[in-house]
This record gives C-alpha cells, structure tokens and sequence, in this order.
C-alpha cells in the first residue's frame, strides 16, 4: 500500500471511520510531553499510534486493566558487543526488558573487521524488532597508540554516513585531536556537518571544554562527578548519564537532574554485560534504580525515552501519541518498573520479560577466524626491572578510570604488593607487537587472567603472576579464536568462546552468563575481590580514558597522549 494511503488509513482509524488493528484498553498513559498520567483507550494501527481516547472497534483488543502504558525505551549510547552476545541473542535479551531502540556506534566491531562487522551488525538487526541506530564510528583505530584490525578514513566515514540507519557521527573519542586541529578528526566532523555529533571528553574542563564543543560536538557520556557534568550541562551539552556494568555514574550525576535541567539530560548503558542483561536488565535497570533514588517516576521514564528521541532527532519515537511509531511497553507499578508486556510497532514480542520472537539465520557467513598472532616464545614476556621506579597502572574499583603511579620495582610479580605483569598481543596482523606493562588493583595470588575483548581495538590483554600461565593463557585464546580465559598452575581452569570477531557469542543470553559466570568464578578463586574482572581487564588497554593504560606498542600516558 501506498504511503499516502497508509496515512489515510490511519487517519480514519484516528477519527473513529475504521477499526484499529489493536487497542490497548484500560491503559493509564504516560504521557512525556506534559509529566502527566492519563486513562484511555490507545488504538493502533499499522504500527502507528491512531489515537488515545475511547477507542472500541479493533481487529484484538487488549485489556491493560490500569496498567501503566509507556513509551519503548531508547538506550542513548550502547556498544552492544560488550554484552558478548550476537546480534540476535543480544535482540532477545534486550527487547523483554522495553528496550525497542538503541543507538551505537559499533566501534567495537568495526576496529576488528571495518565496514564488514558494521554491515554484518546491520544486516542481522533488519529481521529483529528492534530499531538499531547507527553513528559512524569516528575513531577506529581510536588513536595511533595502539594496532587495530581496520581503520575507516574520511571517505569511509561519508560512506557510512549515508546508510539509511546513520543518524550522526559516533564518540569523538581522539579530543587531544579536535584541540590540536588535526586534519583528520576535524574532516570527519565536518563531514557529519548537520548530523548529531557524540562526544567522548573525559575530565576536559575550561577552555578546551569550551574549544571542542566549538567544533561542533553536542553530548557526553564520560562525566563521572557532578561539577563535571554541570559544566558540561552549562556550556550547552546534552549530559548522557551513564549507568553500565562498570561504569556507574548514576549516583552521582542525578542531582543534575532539575525542572531546568531535565530535557538535556538521557540515561544510557554505554556497555553492558551479559550477567547483568540477565539479572538486572537494560535501560529499564537504570530508570529503576534512578526511582529508587528518588527520582519521580515519570522524569525517569522523560529521560529514558522522548528526550533521546529528541536529541537523536528520531522523529516520531519516543512517545504515546497520535503519529507516532508504536513501540510500547506496559507496566503495572511505575516505582518498581516491571516489564509486562513489550510491543514492536503494534505487533508483541515481549512478555513478562521472554521475548516472544525467534533469531532468523543471517544470510551472511559469520565474522570468525580473526585472531592471528605472530608466533612468539615465552621468553618475549620477560619484563626488564632495574630497580628505578616504573609507572604502574592502577585500578579504580567501580570506574574505567585508572591512576598513573610511580613505584619501585624489585621483583615482578611482587604479589604483597599487589602489582602484577601486563601484557597486551596483536592479534590481527600477526605483527608480533608486544606491549608490557604493571598493573595494581587485580588482587591475583596465582595464575593467569586473558582476553580478546580489549577496548578498543581488541587485541589480546592478559593480568598476571607468572608467565607460564600468561603464555597459556594466550594460546588458549588463540586456539578459541576469541574468548576470556583464566589459567592456574599450568592448566585451563575455564574458558568463554567468543568466536565471532573475537568478541561475541552466538549461544542464548543464559549460557553465556553460565559460562562468563564460571570464568569469573575461577579468577576469584586465583584472588582477585573485582566484582567484574573481565570487564576490567577489557578496559586496560582503552588509551582515551585517564590517566595509564598498556597498548600492543607499550605503555600510554593518556594525559600526555603519548607512548612513555
């Protein structure tokens, strides 16, 4: 049908001339324009909203009996691979917890296999009921300090800003680079000129807060305390506030949170496990937890759905009312936001937190094979100590944030002192690049930790006490073409395959929690106290997060953003 005459139809359902497909009976609305709840009938049809009112004739009928009707969830900022799962299974995780619409960058994926992972990404999400949008990611690699698997330059960049799914320019994360003019980040700026344009600017403050949101970038997800967000608030950024699985920033940016303030502010994830994709939820986790920290109900739910929209300019998403795209969820209580019912433009496919839907095959041959290491002897590890002190990287539970320290060293691993050997391998050019380092704040008394998610170019990075087990551990993920594994006395002692890209499994929600549930299981035995380990360990060698991080090239002062 025609679309001038879909909207006819549609039209005519609205003025009560012709039955709706479905109506949504005995609903209480949430309604996000206005902060008010209202009753109602909402008719729908053809995936669209007709109209809210006393709505009767509909192919089905649904009766809400008083439940709370709301608008789909949009996650703001999202790298799904971080949830190790493939496409379809991370849809059937997210899509029952009221998620209907995410926007991500994939960059994650696009530093390993370039256009092909994203259009592998994309593809697989058109047959799902969920609306996956895209920010070309502008950063890979994310700097020159480390080896990445693809790099996407400006005409790589105008080309993907020209999907029909791209709606911006993803994370500025190289901020070093918009200061200093460089050609590069700036043509890719240019390049989204009119588009939304994400930021990525961790502890900027002053004049060169001032200076890159000149360029022409217009939100951030990095803020950790409350001045930071504010200033960035009041220099006329939308503030995303990040609640993740090893980001938690909730708690201490929602005061920003004001009758002023609101519309500029959004929840996201930026990175979420599986375990608590699960245990927890998604978004809906966040909008959750902000209401049990007094957030009123309804602002949560502003913020966790039409003020996304808004910003991401997603026309007609967002919201319960006329016109209107009909991702809908219900819910029975607003203070504790359970998630009854989940519906994908007029159709259900959620429920009571199952998804309703099955993952189609992909018609295209899954990304696997991508871990190539030069071979290497064991010998290549030994880490030089002099005595003098050495810059040790330490960890900050809770954050993705580490501290740069100076400690003299006399032995390696010194255990006592809770300083272990890090190691950072190539893993898809076969260069042979070996990056070593020190970290503190692992807890390791024995063994070995490795994995080929490591933010964000994804070689192998491994923590730990000896190098027999780093080197085992190593070619254990070089055997599973991808995984987390953790290594004791010389033998495996578990393992998670992560064959696609090295980053992502294509086995149910639950088994790969089971299985992530074992490997953390395993380093906890071997002494770590990390509530999430891996998650830690993916972001060690992340070099735009202050201050230390370690690279396949060597050791990075992010604050000097240079090899030291």
């Amino acid at each position: 049908m025609e679309q001038s005459e879909e909207k006819k139809q549609l039209i005519a359902v609205a003025r009560g001339q012709k039955p709706a497909d479905l109506i949504l009976s005995n609903a209480r609305v949430v309604n996000v324009f206005n902060g008010k709840i209202e009753p109602g009938n909402v008719a729908v049809y053809g995936g669209y909203i007709a109209g809210i009112g006393d709505y009767e004739e509909a192919k089905q009928t649904i009766d809400l009996q008083g439940k709370y009707l709301i608008p789909g969830l949009i996650n703001g900022h999202v790298h799904i691979e971080s949830s190790l799962l493939d496409v379809g299974q991370y849809a059937r995780s997210v899509v029952p917890a009221g998620t209907t619409s995410l926007v991500t960058d994939l960059h994650e994926i696009a530093n390993v296999c370039g256009l092909d992972g994203i259009r592998y990404v994309l593809d697989c999400a058109r047959s799902l009921p969920l609306d996956v949008f895209l920010m070309a990611p502008s950063c890979v690699p994310a700097t020159h300090l480390e080896t990445s698997g693809a790099s996407l330059d400006i005409n790589d960049i105008r080309r993907i800003l020209r999907f029909k799914e791209c709606i911006g320019l993803g994370e500025v994360m190289n901020f070093p680079g918009v200061l200093s003019g460089d050609k590069n980040v700036l043509d890719k700026v240019e390049a989204a000129g009119g588009k939304i344009i994400d930021g990525h600017a961790p502890s900027l403050a002053g004049k060169d807060l001032n200076a890159y949101i000149a360029a022409g970038i217009g939100s951030d997800h990095e803020s950790v305390n409350l001045a930071e967000a504010e200033e960035k608030l009041r220099r006329g950024m939308y503030v995303m506030i990040r609640e993740g699985s090893s980001e938690k920033n909730l708690e201490a940016l929602l005061p920003l949170v004001m009758d002023e303030t609101y519309h500029r502010c959004f929840f996201v994830v930026d990175d979420r496990s599986c375990y608590d994709l699960l245990n927890d939820g998604d978004i809906d986790a966040v909008v959750r937890k902000a209401i049990s920290l007094g957030l009123n109900p309804v602002r949560a739910v502003q913020m966790a759905t039409i003020n996304t929209a808004q910003y991401f300019r997603l026309d007609k998403l967002g919201a319960v009312a006329p016109g209107y795209i009909a991702n809908l969820i219900v819910s029975g209580d607003l203070k504790t936001f359970p998630i009854d019912m989940v519906f994908y433009r007029g159709c259900q496919v959620g429920e009571n937190r199952r998804a309703l839907f099955e993952v189609p095959k992909s018609s295209r041959q899954k990304l696997t094979g991508t871990v190539k290491i030069k071979p290497f002897k064991k010998e290549s590890l030994q880490l030089k100590i002099s005595g003098a002190a050495m810059p040790v990287i330490e960890i900050v539970p809770g954050q993705i944030i580490t501290r740069k320290r100076m400690e003299k060293i006399a032995v390696v691993p010194d255990t006592k002192r809770d300083i272990l050997k890090a190691v950072v391998i190539e893993r898809h050019n076969a260069t042979g690049n070996i990056g070593l380092g020190l970290v503190k704040g692992f807890g390791l008394k024995r063994g070995a930790l490795a994995s080929s998610v490591a933010h964000d170019s994804h070689n192998i990075v491994a923590v730990g006490t000896n190098d027999d087990d780093i080197y085992l551990a190593v070619r254990e993920i070089e055997r599973l073409q991808g995984g987390l594994v953790v290594v004791a006395d010389g033998r495996v002692a578990a393992s998670l395959a992560l064959p696609v890209a090295g980053l992502l499994s294509d086995e149910p929600l639950a088994t790969v929690v089971t299985r992530l549930e074992k490997v953390e299981k395993a380093a906890k035995i071997l002494g770590t106290k990390l509530s999430s380990p891996f998650a830690t360990l993916s972001f060690l060698a992340l070099p735009v997060i202050p201050e230390l991080r370690l690279t396949d090239m060597g050791i990075v002062d992010v604050m000097q953003f240079k090899l030291i």
